[in-house]
């Protein structure tokens, strides 16, 4: 028996001869129409196949010894730039006191002239003014503590900032720098006079521990007293310094990168409503108060949030990302080189207060006290969530799932359209044959 015969029995496809066929008008339309949806819908598998979704998934953060960064921009409408103090402090111990790198102050016009920016210079209040014209044998007083570690000349005080530094390393008001002659001649409370109608933007970025902890924007220079974080406040309660407040605008807070626009376009839709705004709650936020006296708190629920594009695979550990985290310049830090972000969003709650006590009865709330005492300004205290949200870019199917699908559009077109043809023919026939009679 040849073998090509033996696969014979087999056919399921079995053929007629070219005689017995018949060829109609509706079914060369259906043929067409078949055709036509076909390559709609196979047109529509490709960009299925093309099209890339995001999907979020909820893990437990097991990063170890990691930071990040907090980026803000901050406008105090009410209070010179030379007033405010950025302080930093988590539970781990750490403190940044006087934070200044990163950190840039933007003078701003009294609010009836405007509010518009006068000028902008890091937060080292006195960096422009360095002690290289005074005589190499000069030796300056620092007025009762010893000199503080980090100055120009060691054992002596050659600025008005350093001698500010000395009377906060151990605890004590410095004021205006009355008597002080480096602030006399670096002309310091001359100058506090002439900001005292200004108003003040804080901006940059600065590095933190992965831990809980809280930032704060405050007046006066900081200090320790025992185991209290204190501020001096004697210029700001000055009555010839203008009335100061805490009404501020916070144009922007974030933990962590900006997420790009071209990825908040591509999963900020229906899909998944995640954006810039989403990721911070915070923006445009306005306080106003006409008491000097007076504390806004913000309590922060941070939540590390990964996006990975598609095809990103894994090349550093958390650990790893951790210790090089230094190395990495501020705004850099959580960029992948490989398109992957590293970000926080947060949520956020917020109490305001003034220190002078009382309760909320104007408010309609006798019961509710508050207790007198603490610092003036704004504060930010937050958390960290032990969960971990990933975003990561997938395709909506396999090359495999295309090919399936190219293949269910093609037979199934062809069976349904076969279908219709033969009941168009067999209507058509029977037709035929009743008018015959």
């Amino acid at each position: 028996m040849p073998a090509k015969s033996r696969f014979t029995r087999l056919d399921a496809f079995t053929k007629t001869v070219e005689d017995a066929r018949i060829r109609t008008t509706s079914g060369g339309i259906v043929t067409i129409a078949s055709l036509l949806i076909v390559m709609y819908l196979v047109w529509g598998e490709w960009s299925d196949y093309r099209r890339i979704i995001v999907h979020p998934e909820l893990i437990v953060d097991k990063g170890r010894g990691e930071k990040m960064e907090i980026h803000l921009n901050i406008s105090f409408p009410k209070i010179p730039c030379e007033l405010l103090t950025l302080d930093v402090m988590d539970v781990s111990g750490e403190q940044q006191t006087g934070v200044k790198h990163g950190i840039q102050k933007v003078q701003l016009a009294a609010s009836n002239l405007g509010g518009m920016p006068i000028d902008v210079r890091s937060l080292d209040l006195h960096a422009d003014e360095p002690a290289s014209h005074l005589d190499p044998s000069y030796c300056g007083e620092c007025y009762g503590p010893p000199a503080p570690s980090t100055a120009s000349k060691p054992g002596c005080c050659q600025t008005c900032e350093e001698v500010r530094e000395a009377y906060a390393a151990v605890s004590w008001a410095f004021g205006k720098g009355e008597g002080v002659e480096q602030c006399q001649r670096e002309h310091y409370s001359e100058k506090l006079e002439a900001q005292r109608d200004q108003g003040c933007r804080v901006q940059g970025g600065f590095r933190v521990n992965k831990v809980i902890g809280n930032f704060h924007v405050a007046p006066g220079r900081s200090f320790s007293n025992g185991m209290m974080h204190v501020h001096d406040l004697n210029n700001y309660r000055d009555p010839s310094q203008g009335s100061h407040t805490f009404t501020h605008t916070i144009h922007h807070l974030r933990f962590g990168p900006q997420l790009p626009d071209d990825v908040t376009k591509r999963v900020g839709g229906k899909t998944l409503g995640w954006t810039n705004h989403h990721l911070n709650p915070l923006d445009n936020t306005q306080q106003h108060t006409d008491d000097a006296m007076y504390n806004y708190m913000y309590f922060l629920k941070v939540v590390s949030t990964s996006y990975y594009p598609l095809g990103w695979k894994s090349q550093i550990s958390s650990a790893d990302q951790g210790d090089s985290s230094d190395l990495v310049s501020i705004g850099q830090h959580g960029l992948g080189q490989d398109g992957s972000l590293e970000t926080h969003q947060y949520s956020v709650t917020s109490h305001k207060r003034s220190l002078q006590g009382g309760s909320d009865s104007q408010e309609g709330h006798k019961e509710r006290l508050h207790a007198s005492g603490g610092i003036p300004g704004v504060f930010f205290s937050y958390d960290i969530s032990p969960m971990k949200v990933i975003n990561r870019e997938e395709r909506t199917k396999t090359f495999t799932g295309f090919l399936t699908g190219v293949c269910a559009v093609i037979g199934g077109t062809l069976t349904v359209a076969a279908a219709i043809d033969r009941a168009f023919y067999e209507g058509s026939t029977r037709m035929k044959k009743l008018h015959q009679r």
